[in-house]
């Protein structure tokens, strides 16, 4: 009797080219999935194709901004995961039209073709924020569950890993700067989550392994101020810097111009979101919707900083780690 052979789920990952998106890619090569994924610039995702078997993956070009590009991306897919999300706004790429039209482009696309849906948020989310990022992202959330009601949400906090822009950025400026600002005096509360951990999470998802029509909150192990990121951050690199409290209006008054670069340092968005501690809620941890209730151990900064920050110290690869006091 001839077997006959099922063809492997095709997942699309809007948003599949940056940080977080290659790290789920990956997770999804793994398990044998097809996977297109759907980004601004598919010439500048070459980086994907090694991450699985030869015509696994499909960099296509998409943008949730343009409506049709997304019903052209997700034609075909058994399901769809949206990672799409700006840190500050330029151009054409705003909070409203990125985190709450994108969103609902994603999730009407994904339900006009009967996909499943992942949907990526963040803590802090909150329809009643005073941070236009964290009001959008709410919106979103709220877009994708009135679009298909057992979607999957994630909100994961600060997330590090080889290629974040928040360890990384400030252990670059600790390499030339003798102080590092602690915003609002630095006693803003973060639950650092591994990149990898959130990968396996959304993975999981796809798998069918993850309860629909819920808002998961993703944490890693240790709640830490921002003073205690930029203390363990600097015991990695192996520096001494001066840690300088940065009281809150003076920050404003410095996210207003650095809010003017191309790339800005710091907006006053952050600013406003920094006033808010960034960690897992007692009733995402009591309902088990946390990595734990997922069954994923998360890993800590300790164990995985060292693996990628080693390139800031003194003598990068080459110097030699001081033993524990």
């Amino acid at each position: 009797m001839t077997e006959i052979l099922q063809t492997p789920k095709l997942v699309v990952v809007f948003g599949g080219s940056g940080f977080v998106g290659r790290h789920v890619v990956r997770a999804l090569a793994k398990r044998g999935y097809r996977i297109r994924v759907a980004c601004r610039r598919p010439d500048l995702a070459g980086h994907l194709q090694p991450l699985g078997n030869v015509g696994q993956i499909q960099p296509v070009q998409a943008n949730v901004r343009v409506r049709w590009s997304v019903d052209r991306a997700v034609q075909g897919a058994d399901h769809v995961v949206n990672l799409v999300a700006i840190l500050h706004q330029s151009g054409r790429q705003k909070f409203s039209t990125v985190h709450e039209f994108g969103a609902r482009a994603v999730a009407e696309a994904a339900r006009s073709v009967g996909a499943g849906l992942t949907h990526i948020s963040a803590l802090g989310a909150d329809l009643d924020s005073g941070s236009d990022y964290a009001r959008t992202k709410a919106l979103g959330e709220k877009a994708v569950l009135e679009t298909i009601r057992d979607a999957v949400i994630f909100r994961p906090s600060i997330i590090f890993g080889p290629e974040d822009s928040f360890f990384n950025r400030f252990a670059n400026m600790a390499r030339y700067s003798p102080v590092l600002p602690l915003i609002g005096g630095g006693q803003t509360k973060f639950q650092p989550v591994y990149v990898g951990d959130v990968a396996e999470a959304v993975a999981r998802s796809v798998d069918g392994k993850v309860d629909g029509g819920q808002i998961y909150e993703l944490g890693g192990p240790k709640v830490l101020t921002f003073k205690e990121c930029m203390e363990e951050l600097l015991d990695v690199i192996e520096r001494k810097r001066l840690l300088v409290p940065v009281p809150w209006w003076v920050a404003n008054m410095q996210a207003s111009i650095l809010g003017l670069l191309p790339n800005p340092l710091l907006t006053k968005d952050q600013v406003m979101q920094l006033r808010e501690h960034n960690i897992v809620s007692d009733a995402a941890a009591k309902a088990n919707r946390t990595l734990a209730g997922l069954g994923i151990q998360p890993q800590s900064i300790a164990t995985i900083l060292p693996s990628y920050l080693w390139r800031f110290r003194a003598a990068g690869q080459f110097q030699q780690r001081k033993p524990a006091a």
